[in-house]
């Protein structure tokens, strides 16, 4: 059985935010770490992984990336502190 994961990286606390999709986290944050992925998360420093959340149906978890990209920006900051308020860097855990 597969794993898929909807994550949130910030910038900083409070700051901008990304919403991306992955079957792989580890490597899919590491790859925006190193500035392995071209695009807005290089180009905005956005790298720190403060929010992710598992399912085993990457059709769940695609749709629940779309839903969440649609969200206001204060919903994804409470969704954020609800599970990581202090928005610490959660990839050094995963590792």
């Amino acid at each position: 059985m597969k794993n898929y994961y909807v994550y949130i990286l910030a910038s900083k606390r409070n700051g901008t935010l990304y919403i991306g999709v992955t079957n792989d986290l580890v490597k899919r944050v590491y790859e925006h770490k190193d500035g392995l992925v071209e695009g807005f998360t290089k180009e905005y420093g956005v790298d720190r992984l403060v929010y992710y959340e598992q399912t085993n149906d990457s059709y769940s978890a695609i749709e629940r990336e779309k839903r969440m990209k649609k969200w206001k920006r204060q919903w994804k900051i409470e969704l954020i502190e609800k599970f990581n308020p202090e928005w610490k860097d959660l990839y050094k855990d995963l590792i």
